[in-house]
């Protein structure tokens, strides 16, 4: 075979010639491309709000008004309300124990359903997306008895027009001792570094963090202002 020009790397009819032998380059799978563009697709949904995670989470927010049970948003949906966009696949939900009953005895089989018998966590079958409940009182992480518990949501939540969150203090707090305390956890960690990047957190919120995480807040923090070579 002949080639006009240069033929040091050449390619003909998926074949790449480097000037020794004929090497088969890789191709990618048709159902590996499918996922990846469904995936792109996904986070397309995600972004504008008109996917499912969405759906269940301003769901469970008027179910809940009107049952009259306190909760607040955590989790990746809160990091969303707060500037750093990612994209997940449930919604977290802080209750309290009581508050999780309530809503169980309200709303069970009826558009829910537990995980699996007795479980806090629960599946919006209308939208088919997990509910995953972070109860207050109960510690993060490890679960071990620490200086930070999830706190009671009536006391600690603000609210928007249509939602309660956490203040963003006390979603870093507990992230941060989330994943100081589980070494599964350091997506928390990571969650709180692009939090800072995100919503441009002050080294000062720390004097509003339990002790227990200030350290750490502070190492992020200080990470945080090193930008990527790419940026």
């Amino acid at each position: 075979m002949e080639f006009a020009g240069d033929v040091d790397d050449a390619i003909i009819n998926g074949m790449r010639y480097t000037g020794g032998p004929w090497i088969q380059r890789p191709r990618l799978k048709p159902a590996n491309e499918a996922r990846v563009l469904a995936g792109a697709e996904h986070a397309r949904r995600f972004f504008m709000g008109q996917d499912d995670v969405h759906g269940a989470l301003r769901k469970a927010a008027r179910l809940l008004d009107e049952a009259g049970i306190a909760y607040a948003i955590v989790g990746a949906m809160a990091l969303n309300e707060y500037g750093y966009r990612r994209v997940t696949m449930d919604v977290d939900l802080l209750l309290t124990r009581e508050g999780l009953q309530a809503f169980k005895e309200r709303y069970l089989g009826r558009g829910y359903v537990e995980k699996f018998p007795g479980s806090k966590g629960l599946r919006d079958t209308e939208h088919g997306v997990p509910i995953d409940v972070v109860v207050a009182g109960d510690y993060p992480g490890d679960g071990k008895p620490k200086p930070v518990c999830f706190p009671d949501p009536a006391i600690t939540a603000i609210r928007g027009e249509s939602l309660a969150l956490l203040p963003i203090a006390k979603l870093v707090e507990l992230k941060l001792a989330s994943g100081i305390s589980a070494p599964h956890r350091l997506r928390d960690l990571a969650d709180v570094l692009e939090l800072i990047r995100a919503a441009d957190l002050r080294e000062e919120l720390a004097d509003q963090l339990d002790p227990y995480v200030r350290a750490k807040y502070r190492e992020l923090w200080t990470a945080a202002q090193t930008a990527d070579s790419q940026d």
